[in-house]
């Protein structure tokens, strides 16, 4: 029998509870799955836990936007661009730049903050 892809990601981080990559694999795993509420717990463990792991603010504010909360997306968004703007992080700043814009409902020739 094959074990699913959650399983062995489950099994993974018993060993390794810490490890922000498998937290990231579940939480993008349990968003495939259509798990939000668990997807959303492994994306805020993420960002309050290992707020360096840039990748996850992109995809927390994201899953925000879905579940009609644009004001923590839109909090989210501008601690991504703040963390990746300091890890001189161009492109993930830059894709976390594009979707603030957007939630703020800024047009592209509009000046803001970032």
């Amino acid at each position: 029998m094959d074990t699913s892809r959650l399983d062995k990601l489950l099994a993974f981080i018993q060993n390794e509870p810490e490890d922000e990559f498998l937290k990231y694999a579940l939480a993008t795993e349990y968003l495939r799955l259509n798990d939000t509420e668990k997807a959303l717990s492994y994306y805020e463990d993420l960002v309050n836990n290992h707020p360096g792991y840039t990748g996850t603010y992109y995809h927390l504010g994201k899953l925000y936007e879905a579940l009609n909360r644009k004001s923590d997306s839109i909090t989210i968004y501008e601690k991504g661009m703040e963390i990746t703007k300091a890890k001189r992080d161009m492109h993930a700043f830059s894709e976390l730049q594009s979707v603030y814009r957007s939630a703020k409902g800024f047009e592209e020739d509009d000046d803001d903050e970032y």
